[in-house]
């Protein structure tokens, strides 16, 4: 009994430095710190950081899972490369059914969309629209054709007929973030409206332009001009379900302009709308009418003949851009893209199998793991600190880990976390690459933080349903982050 008490005692001291160690490091000391601030008290916070050796250093609250915002991108642009590969590009093609004959297509051409969330978009990453439309124009000039007796085909047919994920909140469909991807998209599936606000208040708001077009689309503008130091308060409403959108609020009077931004929902034809202008400035008319692929007994891609294709950059451009200026269109094309890769369909069902099953392969346990859609936009994504860290921690075995890691934004750097951190010294706080997510009542980071001697840990802070200011919430959070650089 004597040895056996005496070897109890010796695990007791042996065990008894790990969990002071555990309980007394600085990260943790501040956790419980938090835990008595009324800031976070009346929160719901989610916390953990793991050492490079999958040792919890720190937590509070690890396995509940809460919402993630724009954290999500991270799973989506991190499976997207080791799937799909940084090098995958999405490709368009343009094609055509009937034959041609004196210069002249008796059939109708199609522009077959393959997710490019990248065609037409203003961002640098993307290839100009006027050289891929040039591109276009010229393959089907070598083609012969010089006059279309027919349409031009918007065929986006290649995703799922999924425009608006069930998930979003309606309010979040007019405002260009709630972009979703479509097999055939263009400019960001977005559209540029120009208003001139009247002199004086009261006055009605002039709509002067939009870009792209939609040919058949409809607005009922009830924009009212308000005091001139108010700001644009403006609210756009639309649905795929017609071709209607709608106006409402209001925007400073006596402004020149005032440029709106709002999502698109009939993208595919915007592109062939543009396009088909663009032919008709080069001389090659077509019939005004746009067909979509999916409303009528259009050819398979099979079918057509396929006269050229087109690619986006590399998928390693890409997700850089999703992730420094988080951006939901992008991350939704990827997350749809995962799902036609892995099950051959690209709908949100698919993408979600898909990310289930590579998680698996991965030896990642999806306790405490749900994922909607690709962004973080839906309210219906939970996941759990724990869960966080144990994907970062995985992916890093991953052949492509190294594109993905400098994707993520550092503070002071470029994109989200540019003013994170503003008084810490440049060189100490761009040791945290990670992305950053918020939703109102909602402010999450998760990543990685470089560590003494080469370590990196993961971490990721989580912070739901708090009813203090953002503002507020953001200076606790950024102490944790400081922490996490001692």
């Amino acid at each position: 009994m004597k040895r056996i008490a005496v070897f109890m005692l010796f695990l007791t001291l042996i065990a008894q430095p790990v969990e002071l160690s555990a309980q007394n490091n600085n990260i943790q000391k501040y956790i419980n710190r938090m835990k008595t601030d009324s800031l976070f008290r009346d929160a719901v916070v989610g916390i953990m950081v793991m050492d490079s050796k999958g040792k919890m250093v720190a937590s509070w609250n690890p396995d509940m899972p809460l919402l993630t915002a724009s954290t999500m991108k991270t799973v989506t642009t991190g499976l997207g490369m080791k799937l799909l590969g940084p090098d995958f590009r999405f490709v368009t093609k343009i094609g055509h059914t009937g034959y041609v004959e004196n210069g002249v297509l008796y059939g109708d051409l199609f522009i077959v969309g393959g997710g490019d969330p990248t065609l037409g978009s203003k961002d640098t990453v993307a290839v100009p629209v006027e050289k891929v439309f040039e591109e276009w124009t010229q393959a089907i000039s070598v083609a012969g054709i010089k006059r279309i007796n027919g349409s031009i085909v918007a065929d986006d047919r290649f995703f799922a007929d999924e425009t608006i994920p069930s998930s979003w909140a309606w309010s979040n469909l007019g405002p260009s973030y709630g972009s979703s991807a479509s097999g055939l998209s263009f400019c960001e599936n977005a559209q540029f409206f120009r208003f001139v606000p009247g002199k004086n208040i009261g006055d009605k708001v002039f709509l002067e332009s939009v870009y792209p077009q939609v040919p058949g689309m409809e607005y009922k503008n009830e924009l009212v001009s308000s005091d001139p130091f108010t700001g644009d308060r403006s609210s756009y409403y639309v649905s795929d379900l017609a071709k209607v959108g709608k106006f409402k609020g209001t925007m400073p009077s006596g402004k020149d302009s005032v440029i709106v931004e709002a999502s698109n929902k009939f993208a595919n034809f915007s592109c062939a709308w543009e396009f088909r202008k663009y032919l008709a400035y080069r001389g090659i008319i077509s019939d005004p009418e746009i067909k979509d692929a999916k409303t009528y007994n259009a050819p398979s891609i099979n079918e057509l003949r396929i006269i050229c294709e087109t690619q986006s950059p590399p998928l390693s451009l890409i997700v850089n851009v999703t992730n420094r200026i988080s951006n939901n269109f992008y991350a939704e094309s990827i997350f749809k893209m995962i799902g036609k890769k892995v099950t051959g369909i690209g709908s949100y069902d698919s993408s979600r199998v898909a990310v289930l099953r590579t998680l698996k392969d991965m030896g990642i346990s999806p306790r405490g793991y749900t994922q909607v859609d690709g962004s973080g936009l839906s309210r219906q994504n939970y996941v759990s600190a724990r869960f966080f860290c144990n994907y970062f921690s995985k992916l890093r075995e991953s052949d492509n880990f190294g594109e993905f890691f400098r994707s993520l934004p550092q503070p002071g750097g470029p994109g989200t976390l540019k003013s994170v951190l503003g008084k810490i010294e440049t060189g100490e706080k761009s040791k945290i690459h990670a992305k950053s997510g918020s939703l109102a009542n909602v402010k999450c980071y998760a990543g990685y933080v470089e560590r003494g001697g080469g370590e990196i840990f993961t971490f990721a802070i989580l912070t739901n349903n708090y009813s203090a200011k953002t503002a507020q919430i953001q200076v606790g959070v950024e102490a944790f982050m400081r922490e996490l650089l001692k």
